[in-house]
């Protein structure tokens, strides 16, 4: 009497849930959100769809975990730099010197996941959870701001979000680094003036 072998169904015994979302962050940024379908991922990591949506649930929530990783990762560099010795300003030119050394052209991908994963989607699930991660965003900055200039910590944050839209924006045009830099001194710049023109730190920074 011979014994038929089961098939089990689901993930392979290889699937890495880590790698399957360093995956699918690499497709969201080369071809934006609604780019990417289930099949498209499901075939860069060797699933089925069954597979698929037994693993993640859906592809907004596949989003959803690329999201939180890119900015726990990727993302680091901004609060490092908002972080770092000196005061406002000098944080600001680090900031968007990283930028735009990181916004550049690799391997295909440019720009920033965050400000352009989800441009011209009407995706509403998607883009709620970009909305959600710009304010976080948003609300570090002034935090950072409110620290010397508590007056004009929302405008200040403006401004450097204008910057980093501008960098992305550029970076997916097929802008340089060394073209990138340029831009991100003039902002760097402009930031100065406008914390000079406030008549500079409320708080001493040591």
């Amino acid at each position: 009497m011979t014994t038929k072998k089961v098939g089990t169904r689901g993930r392979p015994r290889s699937f890495d849930p880590a790698a399957a979302v360093e995956t699918a962050q690499t497709l969201f940024q080369q071809r934006g959100y609604d780019g990417v379908g289930v099949a498209d991922i499901g075939k860069a990591l060797g699933i089925t769809p069954p597979s698929f949506y037994n693993a993640f649930g859906s592809k907004a929530a596949l989003f959803a975990q690329v999201l939180d990783s890119y900015t726990a990762g990727y993302g680091r560099f901004v609060p490092e730099a908002l972080e770092g010795p000196g005061d406002s300003a000098d944080a600001v030119d680090r900031l968007l010197a990283e930028a735009a050394c990181r916004y550049a052209t690799k391997d295909g991908i440019a720009g920033c996941l965050v400000i352009d994963g989800v441009r011209n989607s009407s995706d509403a699930e998607a883009l709620a959870m970009i909305v959600r991660h710009k304010a976080a965003s948003r609300d570090m900055l002034k935090a950072r701001f409110a620290r010397e200039h508590p007056e004009k910590a929302d405008g200040l944050a403006s401004i450097v979000i204008t910057a980093l839209n501008g960098l992305s924006a550029s970076a997916r045009d097929g802008a340089s680094e060394a073209e990138l830099m340029l831009s991100a001194k003039a902002f760097a710049r402009a930031f100065r003036e406008e914390t000079r023109a406030s008549g500079g730190p409320r708080v001493r920074v040591l």
